[in-house]
């Protein structure tokens, strides 16, 4: 018997048109670990909630759900609060204690947990999670990642057999994602605990788990081994596939190999496997001869990307929609500084990428730009006028797109937002348009789900016609085919003049989109090149697709750079000891015209 079970689960909300959920069944073994994914609106986020009654959407259901056999609606409040634990996508959303201690009690306490078993089991979530160090802090220090884990280890506290995740990597650096799932990884097989994780990017997940589920519309449309099933993804040409792992995409477009089992899932995997593919297509001789000795035939496989912006190579003559020189600032008299003396200059009519982890203060550079705070100490000059004042001037054409798109909302629909910006009704359709929210204009902009309050809130700045446009975390909650989306429009907008600037945890959107890549570490701009510089030389902050050519192809830093590097090469006929015959040769790679 499965521990838990949906039996032809139907789920509506009020007013909608069609179900999000549509005769869903789905069982969940015992310790299973099971990766649900699909495009933005699919039921992702809506399945989930159906297994946690408190979160339950309100709207018509039919069907059940099973807890060993038994309705879930047919458990007391404590074995439901006990049994199954939920981790949300927001860390700051779950959080309700001032203290980190008091959090990972807090939920014990509210189930009637004894308070010797309490100390034991606060005891034993700080150890397995590693919390120590920060175990009397405020909550309100913590970085993301931490808070996040802390999320973790509170609801692993009361001790369930089932824990549910709902996108909980989307705001977290790359380096504390991987931990954070390094440590779901331990709970599942360390613990046995079932775990049930939603994911729009499958590259880490995928891995750990046993079982993956796709969703469509509100229906499973595949459902099994995910190796299996993400190669299935892979060659249907279905936009969810550009979710999947970068070997996993690599292997299928150049592999000739029918069998899914052989596809690779991980960095490792892909690794190898490219080692042994460029062996077979003379690759190797490529990457690790011909480019090294300068080869002229062979040095597209080294992926020459476009020359790198001046304003990125600290050229003073370079055109710059803004510069920051020795900028300090801190939130507070006695706190500390934030920013620790940064200096960057932004190209204009270009994409700029901030990248760096939690709490490095690239969301206080944004908020720099935009004049909404005032450095203590050095200069800011964005479009070519010094800001001085707190406040940035009125007619300063900067737009800041926050990490929290409601925070721009106070209409009851979008429509109404949309207007609220411009009276120009033809500006308002086009822009709607645009950014692909003329479907919604009628709906309530906190009815949407999380990528289309994304867009709406992008439509509504992008009405204001910026020449700065400053974006905070844009792909969170985006789907795949959004963030390709997304990346079109930005660089549509920098082709019309438009200077973006993206802080963003999304290397592999930093390095598809962006013409300039500057990480920020500790208060200051640590590098500062163009994408392939950037990700080429960074061994844990980079692209997964980087991880696994840099030994074949250096220097290509997405899919498609490797993808491209792979469909150069010449496949040659060769002799026994494995030289080409004849002439053969490598052709020159079909890089030259990838867009940075």
């Amino acid at each position: 018997m499965a521990l838990l079970a949906l039996e032809h689960l139907t789920f509506t909300y009020p007013g909608a048109a069609r179900a999000a959920l549509n005769d869903v069944s789905l069982d969940f073994a015992p310790g299973s670990y099971t990766v649900v994914a699909g495009l933005s609106g699919c039921g992702k986020t809506t399945l989930l909630r159906c297994l946690k009654p408190p979160l339950a959407p309100a709207g018509e259901r039919a069907g059940a759900v099973r807890w060993n056999g038994v309705p879930l609606e047919g458990l007391s409040s404590r074995d439901q609060a006990c049994g199954i634990g939920f981790v949300m996508q927001e860390p700051d959303a779950q959080i309700v204690c001032d203290r980190v201690e008091a959090e990972l009690a807090f939920g014990l306490e509210n189930v009637g947990c004894a308070r010797e078993m309490m100390g034991l089991r606060v005891a034993e979530m700080t150890s397995f999670f590693g919390i120590g160090p920060w175990l009397h802090q405020s909550t309100l220090s913590l970085s993301g990642g931490q808070k996040q884990l802390l999320n973790l280890a509170s609801v692993m506290a009361a001790g369930p057999e089932v824990l549910v995740l709902d996108e909980p990597t989307s705001q977290l650096d790359p380096i504390a994602a991987a931990d954070f799932l390094a440590a779901v990884r331990r709970v599942n097989r360390e613990l046995g605990v079932t775990v049930i994780m939603a994911e729009h990017c499958l590259e880490e997940a995928l891995a750990d788990a046993d079982t993956l589920v796709v969703l469509e519309k509100g229906r499973v449309i595949e459902t099994g081994d995910p190796r299996m099933v993400a190669a299935q993804v892979a060659s249907s040409g279905s936009p969810l596939a550009t979710a999947l792992p970068a070997a996993l995409r690599v292997h299928a477009a150049v592999s000739a190999e029918e069998d899914a089992l052989s596809a690779p899932l991980t960095v490792a995997e892909g690794r190898r496997w490219l080692e042994k593919w460029a062996q077979n297509a003379g690759a190797r001789t490529v990457a690790h001869g011909a480019v090294a000795a300068g080869d002229d035939a062979a040095a597209g496989c080294a992926v020459a990307g476009a020359p790198l912006p001046a304003a990125c190579q600290g050229s003073a003559d370079a055109a710059l929609a803004a510069r920051l020189r020795d900028v300090r600032f801190r939130y507070g008299r006695d706190r500390a500084d934030v920013l620790r003396g940064l200096s960057l200059g932004v190209p204009a009519g270009a994409v700029t990428a901030l990248v760096g982890a939690n709490g490095a203060g690239k969301s206080t550079v944004l908020k720099v730009l935009a004049g909404l705070v005032r450095p203590y100490q050095g200069s800011v000059e964005v479009l070519g006028r010094r800001l001085g004042a707190l406040r940035r001037p009125a007619a300063m054409p900067v737009a800041l797109l926050p990490q929290d798109p409601t925070l721009l909302f106070s209409r009851e629909t979008v429509r109404a937002e949309l207007e609220e910006m411009s009276g120009d009704a033809a500006l308002v359709a086009r822009m709607a348009a645009r950014c692909e929210v003329d479907g919604l204009l009628d709906a309530h902009p906190l009815d949407l789900s999380g990528g289309e309050r994304q867009r709406v809130a992008l439509a509504k700045v992008l009405i204001a016609r910026p020449r700065l446009l400053l974006l905070d975390e844009p792909t969170k909650g985006l789907d795949a085919a959004a963030k390709a989306s997304l990346g079109a429009l930005l660089a549509d907008l920098a082709a019309e003049g438009t200077t973006v600037v993206v802080a963003s945890h999304d290397l592999d959107f930093c390095a598809a989109w962006s013409r300039c890549v500057a990480l920020v570490f500790d208060g200051v701009v640590a590098a500062c090149a163009a994408p392939r510089e950037i990700f080429a030389a960074a061994s844990f902050y980079t692209t997964a697709a980087s991880r696994v050519a840099r030994d074949v192809f250096p220097g290509a830093v997405t899919v498609e750079d490797v993808i491209a590097c792979c469909r150069s090469v010449q496949v040659a006929d060769y002799d026994g000891d494995g030289r080409p015959r004849g002439d053969a040769q490598p052709s020159r790679s079909a890089l030259g015209g990838v867009a940075q």
